[in-house]
């Protein structure tokens, strides 16, 4: 049955496509695919220039069965054979073979941007979210459609209270109801949209829709050529610039005429080389920054450029600037092998070619271009890089940061330099931003710029900045009532929507109240003003915002919002203004078996991020089971910032849930959230989808409810999740926040840890030993501490700076009060736990070095145990702040000294001189502790107790000589027996001797040895037997000596008077030369010898033998003999009279003598 189509939905259609504005179609019903059909082909129908694509958005199934896909194969090949019949055909089985449609999963939706499309249809809208919603709108192009299918419903609040697919996300185990607040909203917010339309599946207008009764054709102002005011603009400056290179080529290439003068700005620039410039560009979502970009790159690249950088958030980000550059090369008649779009020819090498693009290896930039190599003119590269790679920008000539809102502001003022600069920000759009960048960056470089402007010379060196602001669409024209809808509803363009305060009260005089979000959420003229506000500041704070922030403040059952404001003047009607806002989200009450089974599977459900963190870093089960509150955000008022409200919300927050605003009750009330949704269902019973009229709730509580009353959620602490910077943490610690975790693996984007805080809150349930500040969470807090000490030595936070390091360990440095002596006991325990890590040997090196008697490596090994100590609150000594932290860059951190004079700033020697001083606090403390183990231990030499003798030394000495001499006496007793120098008598007498004389000629041969022929029988051996040196002669002659029987003097009157001289004056060499030569010692020791002594005459000097016999010092291996032959003429007395009177006699005469001398030495010659 057919049906005529209300005029006034052809009417919106027709006006959409002549002022190049979208349109919202929103059915309801099971049969609403059957309306696509007819709309599409009343667009088809108003846009004259082609047929529009469709772009089919769906959650997991199309609901197109195999049976369906069969039919349609055998409909394309009736139509290519012109045997179709469009009476008989099924017009969806047609729409979908001629629409030209593309297909596409909600969660791959991302690969969809950057495209544009005639008609976008959004099914399965429980799968909606608020990020989807604006990415698939922001893809239809001016005049296009955007169609919601919706099932059958029996009223149209039935969307208040649709279970979402996000929905699932917001439940906790113990906050599990999830309020349609959103969808409410949304829902309203299509009655004040023009542009929208809400109808049945028979495409019958509901009454929501009321404000369509009055449509008209709207008439178009265009000239002769069909264009309208701003592309004639477009036009006349592309043609003013044709002849220029490289700016008129790259010129025709842009869409709009904001779009145009921004590359204007960017190739002068570019042209003036300088490198002083830095250029901000700024845009709402679909403005055409980045294409701009790109033709800006192209245009450097023509103008000589060799090195330039890109650095986005994500390669991923930059599909579109990529893109464009290499369509401005193609302006420029770059040559390449295929169109930038023909991803299966960029690998195929060809000659003569200008430029390639690089693909990125890493699985995680999904093939994004990564590098494109320009070869034409010289070697040129454009390359991106990560935001926090400064480091790679020394030979840098432009540098562009694209999407710069979403990189956090120190990222990004890391990343300026001496270069020339372009900047992009998206000031409000999907992919979520902060206005950080626009508030504070920018107006520094602006207030920097005119400075420099205003002195000539410092003009010469200082950099100019620029900024360009893009507020025409590329895809739609402007005052387009669609992306009004969009911002208002997703509050996206936010930023103007900050009021200026004229009065700032003082923090004491403000007060904190809590938001009704029922009445926040209404879509009440008043709420939408405040809503807007609220979300401004979060907007303008460092937050990374996106619209699905909305729907979890609007749904999320555990979530609440608090704001801070001034004194309210009641008289006045309007709304106060807003000093800062808190959101909370409230954690925790686990059941101990769910903790359990979560710590044994590894795993961590959605939600409560600070109970399952805590529970998994301490493998407590207890502290899920606490109930807490974590603060999800803060943000101030940008005109009252650092001025003490934040840190009074966070007081007043703390005060309220400790009960000391409004006393804990334990009677809550039950059916506050019941009420509510019974009145918003209760129309759905009333009254048909044709006759329901639609429109916010009156029966609404306050928006702003008083602390005193509202009772309090009972909780035991409030914890804090954030990218960990120093100022952050240090604005935590002051409102008595304390660290349990600290990532280890830093964000790859801005180069931050994940922290989380938490502070224990007054209560009775826990139990606490001790009188601990931190109550519960003392115990936890140390463990902490203890494992980031640990951790600062490997590689997660070794390279952290310093101040956060300390700030972080918080270590208490300032002893003033308990530096006292500890006991013994406590002495002795607490040295006792130490020799492990430290024994009295590192003592002994430390105090070596204390004492500048060894360099400071010689107890590198002590530091980190030391250092470990005093952290740990072990080692009571007060250390300044700069002694503390080089403690930790040494001991901690393992640092060296040129790092740290990097860190801190300081001179070596002043850090040398900090770190000695550490140490030799550390020695006293320490020495003290240790010192009576220190003696004990230690080796130590015997000290000798030196007493004098009781007799002298000269005494002893005289002693000693008496005892050699009666010991040699009673040796040379038994030499004298008559029987036992028998042996040695000479046999035979004068008469043999005389016959042995004229046998040699009556002289004596040199050796003064006269042999004598015996006929006595050998005697036994006794004793040794008589050196081989005698002789055979010597033998003989002694035999013969023994058989005559001769006496002893007879013996030795048979040797010559000259051998006997020659033997005595050798004796008499070697005493008297060692005496002379030792005459220091012969004087002690022998008192009685004296110079003359030495020199007397061979009876004066006999008995020399006995004292040099005595005195072993001067006794002579060779004399030995001498010696003991000299000792036995001593004893036989007779025989040495008889010598020396045979010499007194007959002595030798001086020619004798000579010659003896003479023969003496021709032997030794």
């Amino acid at each position: 049955m057919r049906k005529k189509v209300d005029e006034r939905i052809r009417t919106l259609i027709e006006n959409g496509v002549k002022l190049r504005h979208r349109s919202i179609f929103l059915i309801i019903g099971d049969k609403s695919r059957d309306q696509i059909v007819n709309l599409h082909y009343m667009l088809s129908k108003a846009v004259v220039k082609s047929r529009p694509s469709v772009l089919w958005c769906y959650k997991d199934k199309l609901e197109l069965s195999s049976h369906k896909k069969k039919r349609a194969k055998q409909v394309k090949k009736l139509m290519q054979r012109g045997l179709l019949d469009p009476e008989k055909v099924d017009p969806f089985s047609l729409f979908l073979e001629t629409g030209g449609l593309t297909y596409c999963l909600y969660k791959d939706s991302e690969r969809i941007l950057g495209n544009t499309f005639g008609m976008c249809i959004l099914q399965d809208f429980e799968a909606l979210t608020p990020n989807l919603l604006a990415r698939t709108v922001e893809t239809v192009e001016g005049g296009g459609l955007i169609v919601l299918l919706l099932r059958s419903l029996s009223s149209l609040t039935s969307l208040y209270t649709m279970v979402m697919d996000v929905h699932e996300r917001f439940r906790t185990e113990s906050h599990s109801e999830a309020t349609g607040r959103f969808n409410e909203r949304f829902l309203l917010s299509l009655a004040s949209c023009k542009a929208c339309v809400v109808m049945d599946d028979e495409l019958n207008i509901l009454p929501i829709s009321s404000h369509i009764r009055s449509i008209t054709p709207v008439p178009v102002k265009e000239d002769s050529e069909g264009l309208s005011e701003a592309e004639r603009d477009l036009k006349n400056l592309k043609e003013q610039l044709h002849e220029d290179f490289p700016v008129g080529p790259l010129i025709k290439k842009c869409c709009t005429l904001d779009q145009g003068k921004a590359v204007i700005t960017f190739l002068d620039s570019i042209l003036d080389k300088t490198l002083r410039s830095t250029v901000a560009l700024l845009a709402a979502r679909g403005r055409g920054k980045s294409a701009a970009l790109g033709l800006a790159v192209a245009g450097a690249i023509a103008a000589g450029y060799s090195n330039i950088f890109i650095t986005a958030p994500s390669p991923e980000n930059l599909k579109t600037l990529f893109e464009f550059i290499c369509k401005g090369f193609d302006a420029l008649e770059y040559k390449f092998p295929a169109p930038f779009s023909c991803h299966e020819y960029l690998d195929i090498v060809q000659e003569h070619i200008d430029y390639d693009v690089v693909k990125s290896a890493n699985p995680d930039f999904k093939k994004a271009t990564v590098r494109i190599n320009i070869f034409k003119q010289h070697r040129q590269t454009i390359q991106y890089i990560q935001p926090h790679e400064h480091e790679k920008l020394s030979q840098v000539e432009l540098l562009v940061i694209d999407e710069a809102a979403a990189i956090p502001l120190p990222v990004v003022r890391s990343l300026l330099g001496p270069y020339l600069v372009f900047l992009s920000s998206t000031v409000n759009g999907y992919e979520g931003t902060g206005r950080s960048l626009s508030l504070k960056l920018l107006q520094q470089l602006e207030e920097q710029s005119q400075i420099s402007s205003k002195n000539v010379e410092g003009s010469l060196s200082g950099r100019s900045f620029k900024k360009i602001e893009l507020n025409e669409s590329i895809r739609y024209a402007s005052h387009d009532p669609i992306e009004s809808w969009l911002n208002a509803l997703l509050c996206l363009d936010v930023t103007n929507s900050i009021p200026s305060i004229s009065r700032l009260p003082p923090p004491s005089e403000c007060d904190l109240y809590y938001v009704n979000r029922d009445t926040l959420f209404s879509y009440h003229k008043d709420s939408e003003l405040f809503l807007q506000r609220m979300m401004a500041l979060y907007v303008a704070s460092h937050y990374k915002n996106s619209p699905n922030d909305l729907q979890l403040m609007a749904d999320a059952p555990a979530h609440h919002l608090f704001v801070l404001l001034g004194p309210v003047d009641e008289s006045k009607n309007q709304l106060p203004d807003i000093l800062c806002v808190i959101q909370v989200c409230l954690e925790g009450q686990i059941s101990r078996k769910s903790a359990m089974q979560s710590l044994s599977e590894g795993h961590q459900p959605s939600g409560d991020q600070i109970p399952w963190k805590f529970c998994e870093q301490f493998r407590d089960t207890v502290f899920p089971s606490f109930s807490g509150a974590r603060i999800v955000r803060i943000a101030t008022h940008p005109s009252a910032m650092r001025l003490g409200y934040g840190s009074a919300a966070v007081e007043l927050l703390t005060r309220y849930f400790e009960g000391q605003i409004t006393p804990l009750s334990e009677v809550d009330d039950e059916n506050d959230a019941e009420i509510s949704q019974v009145r918003v269902t209760e129309a759905a019973e009333k009254v048909s989808l044709l006759e329901e009229n639609i429109k916010p709730r009156t029966d609404l509580p306050h928006l702003l409810v008083h602390l005193h009353e509202r009772r309090p959620e009972k909780l035991h602490y409030l914890g804090v999740s954030f990218g960990l910077t120093l100022d952050l943490l240090r604005f935590w610690k002051r409102r008595k926040f304390a660290p349990f975790y600290i990532g280890q693996i830093p964000n790859t984007v801005t180069g931050e840890h994940s922290c989380m805080v938490l502070k224990p809150l007054n209560s009775d349930d826990s139990e606490v030993s001790g009188s601990d500040e931190w109550g519960f969470f003392g115990p936890f807090y140390q463990d902490f501490k203890r494992r980031f000490a640990r951790l600062l030595e490997g590689d997660s936070f070794r390279s952290m700076e310093y101040k956060l390091a300390m700030s972080v360990l918080d270590p208490k440095i300032n002893y003033t009060n308990m530096e006292q002596e500890p006991t013994s006991s406590a002495q002795d325990g607490f040295w006792r736990s130490l020799t492990d890590d430290l024994s009295l040997y590192d003592l002994e090196r430390l105090k070596v070095y204390t004492e500048n008697l060894a360099d400071f490596h010689l107890i590198l090994d002590i530091v980190p145990i030391l250092a470990r100590l005093y952290f740990r609150g072990k080692l009571p000594i007060s250390l300044s702040y700069v002694q503390a932290s080089v403690l930790l860059c040494v001991g901690l951190q393992q640092r060296n000294i040129t790092f740290i004079e990097e860190q801190m700033k300081l001179e070596r020697t002043q850090i040398l001189s900090l770190f000695i001083k550490v140490m030799k606090k550390f020695y006293k403390y320490l020495h003290g502790v240790a010192s009576k183990d220190i003696e004990s231990t230690l080796p130590r030499l015997k000290e000798r107790d030196l007493r004098p003798h009781s007799i002298s030394v000269d005494d002893d000495l005289k002693e000693a000589a008496k005892q050699v001499e009666d010991g040699m006496k009673s040796k040379t007793e038994g030499l004298l027996n008559p029987e036992f120098l028998q042996q040695y008598s000479i046999v035979g007498g004068e008469e043999e001797f005389e016959d042995a004389l004229q046998k040699h000629g009556g002289k004596i041969n040199p050796g003064g040895v006269i042999s004598v022929k015996s006929n006595r029988v050998k005697p036994e051996k006794h004793g040794k037997q008589e050196s081989g040196r005698s002789g055979n002669k010597r033998v003989a002659h002694r035999r013969d000596c023994q058989n005559k029987k001769l006496s002893p003097g007879n013996q030795i009157a048979l040797t010559h008077p000259i051998a006997i001289y020659n033997q005595l004056t050798k004796l008499r060499s070697k005493i008297v030369s060692p005496l002379h030569h030792r005459k220091c010692k012969t004087d002690e020791a022998f008192p009685n010898i004296s110079e003359q002594s030495l020199s007397l005459g061979f009876q004066e000097w006999l008995w020399l033998p006995s004292i040099a016999v005595s005195n072993s010092s001067l006794i002579h291996s060779g004399s030995a003999r001498v010696f003991g032959l000299c000792l036995i003429s001593i004893e036989v007395q007779s025989s040495i009279e008889c010598i020396l009177s045979k010499l007194h006699q007959n002595p030798p005469s001086l020619e004798e003598r000579f010659e003896e001398q003479d023969r003496l030495s021709d032997k030794k010659l």
